[in-house]
């Protein structure tokens, strides 16, 4: 209805005026929050600038330095300088949404979004679409990505535990690959160093990065080794899957482990580098830790499964006694491996074993096995990670969960701040930032309105508003390897789809997101 009064009659007239031409109702004027005197840093890697925010519905509407004495707010924050960001975006994260639906240690460490089913396992079901529609109904602190998982779609289709498959096997697998990315999944991921992933062979690797790429999705990897002297080969297959399926790939938490040379670093990159020369998009995520955590089966040689365990026991222990002794001499000694799982969480494999009064061989071989913990492996040099925290093409993320005996679950975005920007100055404010939102949020295809509902990971007119506000030197990551499980500090306001999760410091419960679905091709 409009205020045009040429064809009306005098009571149309005075109707009109009463309900349409009158001062605009109280939901056409007032917006939800308006953010005030902001030191904005919008995740494109420029420079922070001085301005305003204005959100209404979960979505922002206005940025920059517009001028606010007209508007209303339901609330309105004064910045008065802080910094006000996107959310941070985890490429590379675990936990259940069900179980732990809120996910403090993410929030808490400014953490908005986080993506699932990482290194090869996702939820066991083939009913997706069912399971996203259970995490909707019970909510989430951020937002969810999917993921699915290799070993799980091998698992699924009951695909046997061997590099040769039936046609049936892949048929299979490519079937509910393409069903999860219809029904909203980001892409796949695989873990080729575990045990269902290390079968895989290049046909196999291929045809369901196809599916993917169909879909324009993504595949991220935990590559087959990280081992310095394995790194080239794992990330080359890594590139070789783009290359003949044309889907876009990410190198997971890229790691070498052994090396204390940046210069080994420099190496994996400028593979990444003539890859991406070539047309083949790749990427990776880094964590800002020196130690890795996993399943002890790492240490094992790949001819012990859970499967034959006892037979190889007895048939070849003098063997597994020797290559266990020099796999963990390589990684730095039994001093190095900090276990996270009871009985021993909190010991080292070296106290473990003097606590036993026997050798670590044969610690790991009679009272763990190959699936009886998970551990801490200080394996990695700073400097090197440092180098690839630096990359442009990599960004940051956690590969930590909230139950995780690592304190990277809990710290590791608050740690590039507080480590990497404020004390050593390795990255810029807007530097890392924009490693911790806009990367990822392209990479993803998060920013784009054609892969997804809403986009989100940059201070734009349109995007969601996953938002953080802060002071950089008061953000603290806590959490460290005798303590794990403590919060970040610092963020003063979390907010998630417009709302707050963290208000003035101080958690609260409410769970204002759910599944993100990415726009199926």
């Amino acid at each position: 209805m409009t205020c045009d009064k040429r064809i009306l009659t005098p009571f149309a007239l005075i109707f009109v005026f009463l309900f349409s031409c009158s001062k605009p109702t109280q939901s056409q004027t007032e917006f939800d929050l308006l953010i005030t005197n902001a030191k904005i840093v919008d995740g494109t890697g420029s420079e922070a600038f001085s301005g305003n925010i204005l959100i209404d519905d979960g979505i922002i509407q206005k940025v920059g330095a517009f001028d606010t004495d007209t508007i209303q707010a339901v609330q309105t924050i004064d910045a008065n300088g802080r910094v006000v960001s996107s959310g941070f975006i985890d490429t590379h994260s675990h936990g259940n949404p069900i179980e732990t639906p809120r996910f403090d240690n993410f929030l808490s460490m400014g953490v908005t979004t986080i993506s699932l089913g990482q290194d090869g396992n996702s939820p066991a079901t083939e009913n997706l679409s069912e399971w996203m529609d259970q995490v909707d109904s019970i909510g989430t602190g951020p937002n969810i990505l999917h993921f699915m998982g290799h070993g799980t779609l091998r698992r699924l289709t009951n695909t046997p535990q061997q590099p040769i498959l039936a046609d049936a096997n892949l048929e299979a697998m490519v079937g509910l690959m393409n069903n999860a990315m219809q029904a909203g999944s980001f892409g796949l991921t695989t873990g080729l160093e575990y045990e269902s992933g290390r079968y895989a062979t290049m046909p196999e690797l291929v045809a369901l990065a196809e599916s993917v790429a169909n879909h324009n999705g993504l595949v991220m990897s935990h590559v087959r080794s990280e081992d310095d002297t394995e790194i080239e080969d794992s990330i080359r297959e890594l590139i070789e899957q783009g290359k003949k399926s044309g889907a876009n790939i990410q190198a997971s938490h890229i790691k070498v482990v052994y090396a204390n040379n940046p210069t080994r670093a420099e190496a994996v990159l400028q593979l990444m580098n003539e890859a991406r020369e070539k047309g083949i998009q790749i990427t990776a995520d880094v964590y800002p830790y020196t130690a890795s955590f996993t399943g002890i089966g790492i240490v094992f040689p790949h001819w012990v499964t859970p499967a034959n365990f006892n037979e190889v026991k007895e048939s070849r222990r003098t063997e597994l006694e020797e290559y266990l002794r020099n796999r963990i001499a390589m990684r730095n000694g039994p001093e190095a491996t900090l276990f996270g799982t009871a009985p021993w969480a909190g010991m080292t494999l070296a106290e473990v074993a003097d606590s036993l009064n026997k050798p670590f061989e044969d610690v790991l071989i009679d009272d763990i096995g190959p699936t009886g913990a998970s551990a801490a492996y200080f394996v990695m040099n700073e400097e090197v990670m440092k180098r690839f925290l630096q990359d442009p093409h990599v960004m940051v993320s956690s590969d930590g969960s909230p139950t995780m005996r690592h304190p990277r679950g809990y710290g590791s975005f608050a740690k590039i701040i507080d480590n990497y920007v404020n004390t050593e100055s390795v990255l810029t404010l807007e530097e890392a930032i924009h490693k911790m939102t806009g990367l990822p949020a392209e990479i993803l295809g998060l920013s784009d309105s054609n892969q997804v509902e809403i986009p989100r990971g940059l201070l734009h007119e349109g995007f969601a508003a996953d938002l953080l506000i802060f002071t950089p030197q008061n953000i603290n990551d806590t959490a460290d390897f005798e303590n794990p499980h403590q919060y970040a500090e610092g963020f003063d306001w979390v907010f998630v789809n417009g709302e707050p999760v963290i208000e003035e410091g101080e958690r609260n419960e409410i769970r204002p997101a759910g599944i993100i679905r990415k726009i199926s091709k």
